[in-house]
C-alpha cells in the first residue's frame, strides 16, 4: 500500500495540450485501461524523441517490434515540453486512449512514478531505468539529502502496480574503457552528460576499466584520462570547442561520448584530427558512423530491448506479480555477454589484436563469476595508478 497521498488535484494536468503517435498495430486504444488479458501497451518519450539513437528510440523499437509479434496494441506519446507536467498529461492521454500497460524510459519519470501510478490502480507501469535514489528525489523533494539509504523508498510511490529497474552501467563502462586501452589508446576522454548517478557510474566505471587495463599492460604512466561533463544531453557549439580543445591540441584519442545526444560534439570534433568515439546506451555505431565510417570503436550497453521483452512477454504470461513493487538492478546475468543486461555490440565494435572478442567472453565470464568486481561507487573519483583530470562541468 502507498503511504504518502498524492492530490487528485494533479488530475488537472490532464488540460496541457499532448502529442499522441501511433505505433505498433493500433491507434490508442478504445477510451478505458483494457479488460482482462487484453494487453494495450503505450510509451512516453522522455524530454527526446524515438529517433534519438539512444533511451527513447531504443524502448520505442523494442515495445514495437514486441507488440507486432504478439499482436498487441501499441501507441507512443511525445509530450509537449520537456517537463513533468507534460509527461504526466501525456501518461493521462495514454490511459484515456486504452493504455493499461505504460513504459517509461529514464530517470526524468521519478515524479510520474511518484503521482501517476496511485490515480490509476489498474494500470501496470514499467519504469526502465528509474532508481529509488530518483523516486525519492521527486518524493521527498525539499530536505531531501541525496542518500536513499536514509529513507524507505515505498513510503513515497504506488509500489502495487509499479516496476521499475536499473542497470549496472558502472561494469559497461568497465568493458568499454578497458577495451580501449587493450586496443593501443592511451590518451582517452570521458563527456558525459548532466551529473546525474547513471552517468557517473558509466564515467567512474570507463576510468576503473582503463587503470586495470593499464595495470596489465604496464602503461601506467603512458595513459590519461580527461573528464567533463557537458550540464546537458546534447552537443553545441560550446561543447564542440571543447573537444576540438581535447581532440586537437590535447591529443585526446578517443572520447567516452555519455549522454543521449551529446555524441554528436565529440563526433564533430573528432572527424577533424582522426580521433574516435564510444557510444552509450545503445549500439550507437550507425548514428556515429554517419559523420565517418569507423568512427565509433565500441559502446557500452544497456539491455533496455532485453528488458522490454522480459517484462512485456511476463505479464502477458500473467507473471507480473513477479514484478510488481520491485526496483532491481539490472547488470551481469550470464557468462554469455548477448545475454546480459550491460554489454558492448558484438558485431560493431572494432577488434584488435590487444582485444578480441574472446577477449571480450573471458572479460564477462570474469565478471559473472566474481573473480572481476567493479565498483558502484559514486561519491568520489575513483583512486587509480593513471593520471585522471575532472574538468567539471562545462555548463
Amino acid at each position: 500500500m502507498k503511504k504518502r497521498v498524492v492530490s487528485m488535484m494533479l488530475v488537472g494536468v490532464m488540460a496541457l495540450s499532448l502529442t499522441a503517435c501511433g505505433g505498433g498495430s493500433g491507434d490508442g486504444g478504445s477510451g478505458d485501461s483494457g479488460s482482462e488479458g487484453e494487453m494495450n501497451i503505450a510509451m512516453v518519450t522522455d524530454s527526446g524523441d524515438i529517433t534519438d539513437q539512444s533511451f527513447n528510440q531504443t524502448t520505442y523499437e523494442s515495445c514495437k517490434a514486441w507488440a507486432d509479434e504478439n499482436g498487441v496494441e501499441f501507441t507512443y506519446y511525445k509530450p509537449e515540453s520537456d517537463s513533468d507536467e507534460a509527461r504526466n498529461a501525456s501518461v493521462d492521454q495514454a490511459i484515456a486512449d486504452g493504455a493499461n500497460v505504460v513504459v517509461l524510459p529514464g530517470y526524468m519519470f521519478a515524479a510520474t512514478v511518484v503521482e501517476q501510478p496511485e490515480m490509476y490502480p489498474d494500470v501496470k507501469f514499467v519504469a526502465l531505468d528509474v532508481g529509488a535514489g530518483d523516486i525519492l528525489e521527486k518524493g521527498v523533494g525539499e530536505g531531501y539529502d541525496y542518500n536513499p539509504d536514509n529513507y524507505d523508498v515505498t513510503e513515497y510511490y504506488n509500489t502495487d502496480n509499479v516496476y521499475s529497474c536499473t542497470y549496472q552501467e558502472e561494469l559497461s563502462g568497465y568493458m568499454a574503457g578497458y577495451a580501449a586501452v587493450k586496443l593501443g589508446y592511451r590518451h582517452l576522454g570521458f563527456l558525459g552528460g548532466m551529473s546525474v548517478p547513471a552517468v557517473t557510474r558509466f564515467g567512474y566505471g570507463y576510468v576503473q576499466g582503463i587503470d586495470e587495463a593499464a595495470k596489465e599492460l604496464g602503461v601506467e604512466n603512458e595513459v590519461e584520462v580527461e573528464y567533463v561533463c557537458g550540464g546537458q544531453f546534447y552537443g553545441d557549439a560550446d561543447i564542440t570547442a571543447a573537444m576540438d580543445t581535447w581532440y586537437g591540441t590535447m591529443g585526446v584519442e578517443v572520447v567516452f561520448a555519455c549522454g543521449g545526444g551529446i555524441y554528436t560534439s565529440a563526433a564533430e570534433a573528432a572527424v577533424k584530427t582522426g580521433g574516435k568515439v564510444i557510444g552509450v546506451d545503445s549500439d550507437q555505431a550507425a548514428v556515429i558512423d554517419e559523420y565517418q565510417e569507423g568512427l565509433t570503436v565500441t559502446s557500452a550497453m544497456k539491455g533496455l530491448a532485453a528488458t522490454v521483452s522480459t517484462v512485456l512477454t511476463d505479464i502477458k504470461d500473467g507473471n507480473w506479480s513477479d514484478y510488481v513493487g520491485k526496483i532491481d538492478n539490472l547488470g551481469i546475468v550470464s557468462e554469455n555477454p548477448e545475454e546480459n543486461y550491460v554489454q558492448l555490440p558484438i558485431d560493431s565494435t572494432q577488434w584488435g589484436d590487444g582485444f578480441t572478442e574472446d577477449d571480450y567472453r573471458a572479460l564477462v565470464k570474469s565478471m559473472h563469476d566474481g573473480t572481476l568486481e567493479v565498483s558502484n561507487d559514486i561519491t568520489a573519483m575513483p583512486e587509480t595508478t593513471v593520471k585522471v583530470t575532472d574538468y567539471g562541468s562545462i555548463k
